[in-house]
């Protein structure tokens, strides 16, 4: 799994143990650290809590919330069971969302995770024989309940019984997908419903912290509610379409020296200028399809802010037809692929002039990789470089983010299905 800045500062909030607790950015603290504010004791299922009335429902719940007191405390901003009662659930229900929890037990230790009231992403001590046979050697973090879909973790990433561990857990729909300790241990598996089994996973519900009559230990408890758009891109695989196929909605910068013709995006011939994307991206994976016309020549600026040479102030991806005679004698590092300037790319992967190529750029950190027609032709660390092959200097290269754009050069270079998959 790729670590961004973003995700390696939430594990370090979300193992660090906090005395007052501060949600990373995006995310409600669900635990404040302090008290059981915000959370309630378990009320049967969600079938018999269905069929409750109102009036029923709100006094099972007064009880309920009183056994939960009773075995459920805050030590040191620890959220503590004491083995003797039932799972501690959230006050609010929750559709999609992405959550972060520390978790530890003891030996044989047995506990989860459940999922809009549903069991259960599994915790247990996978060192006891005694669960081997329910596939506890195999590690914690999947949906033990399922019958169908996998009940397995891909790895088994487990820390030793008595030190802490971190979930990362994702569900939208009815996928799920869970990190233990930064390693992935579900990917996108469908929950299924134990409570009726011929339905699908109910659309929404509270999540609980499960018990089996063990002491338990929780902290650094954050949710954050994941939105439509986010939730279409995470189902399709994370993609996120940068151009609908008609018109330059969503970019900035020269749109009057492009134009939009049978669903690709042209450079006017004559014109130039940069064409940008509203929005600003950090590590990322770009995909795009060009098409070169004879001696065409553009480039993809990346982390480029809205002024200034995107080679210089950001980066600049070469986008050339490297077989025109008037480029026979460009550097090495100005030839298709390159990172302008700093990075030469491998020739003799282009397609014919007039064919549509298929290009993707990966960034990373400073690490830049572009694979040309499913090939990588550039892979380079470009804050390791220490002296930029173009003789100047490129502090564009140590931009964290910035815009993604086409740099043209008055040719007809054209570019459709351009994707970005933000990592």
């Amino acid at each position: 799994m790729i670590r961004t800045l973003w995700l390696a500062a939430l594990m370090i909030i979300a193992t660090s143990t906090l005395s007052a607790v501060e949600a990373p950015p995006g995310f409600e603290a669900a635990f404040n650290g302090k008290n059981l504010d915000g959370w309630k004791g378990l009320v049967g299922n969600p079938i018999k809590r269905r069929s409750m009335s109102a009036d029923d429902l709100a006094a099972a719940q007064q009880k309920a919330d009183e056994r939960m007191r009773a075995h459920w405390s805050v030590v040191d901003g620890v959220l503590v069971f004491d083995g003797k009662g039932d799972s501690l659930c959230t006050a609010k229900d929750y559709a999609d969302f992405e959550m972060y929890v520390d978790w530890k037990i003891k030996k044989k230790g047995d506990s989860g995770i459940y999922l809009r009231g549903s069991p259960q992403l599994q915790i247990w001590d996978t060192e006891n024989p005694d669960g081997f046979k329910n596939g506890a050697d195999k590690g914690s973090g999947a949906l033990w309940n399922n019958r169908h879909s996998g009940n397995r973790p891909l790895v088994k990433a487990d820390r030793a019984v008595g030190e802490w561990n971190t979930f990362r857990i994702r569900m939208v729909g009815a996928k799920v997908w869970c990190w233990l300790n930064g390693q992935a241990v579900l990917d996108g598996v469908v929950m299924e419903n134990y409570w009726e089994r011929d339905k699908p996973i109910y659309p929404s519900g509270q999540i609980e912290l499960q018990n089996h009559g063990n002491t338990l230990y929780f902290k650094n408890v954050f949710i954050r509610e994941i939105e439509t758009e986010e939730a279409n891109r995470i189902l399709s695989g994370g993609w996120k379409s940068l151009f609908n196929g008609n018109d330059l909605t969503g970019w900035i910068g020269a749109t009057d020296n492009y134009e939009v013709h049978e669903g690709a995006i042209g450079c006017r011939p004559g014109k130039g200028g940069n064409l940008y994307t509203k929005d600003e991206y950090g590590d990322f994976v770009f995909r795009f399809e060009f098409q070169l016309p004879p001696g065409g020549n553009n480039g993809i600026g990346i982390r480029a802010p809205r002024q200034g040479d995107a080679a210089y102030a950001g980066m600049e991806i070469q986008v050339l037809d490297n077989t025109a005679k008037k480029f026979a004698t460009l550097k090495p590092w100005q030839y298709h692929g390159s990172i302008y300037g700093l990075v030469s790319a491998h020739r003799g992967y282009l397609r014919p002039v007039g064919e549509w190529n298929h290009e993707e750029i990966r960034a990373v950190g400073s690490r830049i990789t572009v694979t040309l027609n499913g090939t990588v032709i550039v892979d380079a660390d470009v804050a390791k470089i220490e002296k930029p092959v173009s003789g100047r200097e490129h502090p564009g290269r140590f931009r964290a983010k910035g815009h993604i754009g086409f740099c043209g050069h008055n040719d007809a270079v054209r570019f459709r299905n351009v994707v970005i998959r933000e990592l």
